[in-house]
């Protein structure tokens, strides 16, 4: 099994030559008609807004057998979370992996609060993700690269470059070598995750990345990973880290 795993890293260290340069990389913004633009610019009409204001509240909110919120312990957002959402999916030392950014809030709660974990996809983690990650909007994605995050980073461009499911395609063979042409009448991103949670016009909700994985996972047949799966937050973790520099967009608004 060892050996299929490192194969597969050397596979995607190879494929790393066809990746998209950074100079021609765009985010899913550009790709978006101009009602889909307008909407995700002005925050009166921004839907995914709603979720931040949602997470604020939840932010000041006392709950858990401690009967803490999480301003009782980071105070004011604006200031403390600034920069935070760039940076994720993290290394966690007690857990020896990386983790995105529902799962530190998702840990937060269990170890600080007393609370129970926040269920994936639900209302209210995905507003407080999205409320943390408003407060890095405009800020360039900074994951690091170090030596402890490269081991994940390298497993999850395996898992980008890899063929899968019953249509044998990988999530490279769309989104470095066919960004920008048609598939089903949408255009073809480039798979720069800028925006998440993100306000889907298809979902008419906000999601998470990890919920557009699970769908184009399932659009080519293949078995999608679990909810916070090692393997998710691995992908996740490359795709943040092939996006560098990028600017963050919380909340974005994709067709």
């Amino acid at each position: 099994m060892r050996a299929l795993v490192l194969a597969a890293v050397a596979a995607a260290v190879a494929a790393a030559a066809a990746e998209i340069a950074p100079q021609d990389r765009h985010s899913g913004y550009d790709f978006a008609g101009p009602d889909t633009r307008a909407m995700q610019d002005d925050d009166t009409a921004n839907p995914g807004m709603l979720g931040v204001l949602q997470g604020e509240t939840l932010w000041a909110a006392k709950t858990g057998a401690a009967g803490r919120s999480c301003a009782d312990c980071h105070g004011d957002a604006r200031t403390s979370m600034k920069g935070v959402a760039a940076r994720y999916p993290a290394f966690e030392p007690a857990l020896a992996r990386p983790l995105d950014l529902e799962g530190r809030i998702n840990r937060c709660r269990s170890e600080h609060q007393g609370a129970e974990p926040l269920a994936w996809e639900s209302a209210d983690l995905l507003a407080l993700t999205a409320f943390v990650a408003y407060q890095s909007r405009g800020l360039p994605i900074m994951v690091r690269a170090d030596a402890e995050l490269r081991p994940f980073v390298d497993l999850g461009s395996a898992l980008f470059h890899r063929r899968q499911g019953q249509l044998n395609l990988s999530c490279s063979q769309c989104h470095d070598d066919n960004w920008g042409k048609r598939l089903a009448g949408a255009v073809i991103p480039q798979a720069h995750p800028t925006g998440y949670p993100v306000y889907r016009l298809e979902w008419q909700s906000l999601g998470s990345l990890q919920r557009r994985l699970r769908n184009c996972m399932i659009g080519v047949r293949a078995e999608p990973y679990d909810y916070s799966a090692p393997e998710a937050v691995d992908l996740e973790l490359y795709l943040m880290a092939r996006a560098r520099g990028m600017p963050l967009e919380t909340p974005a608004v994709r067709p």
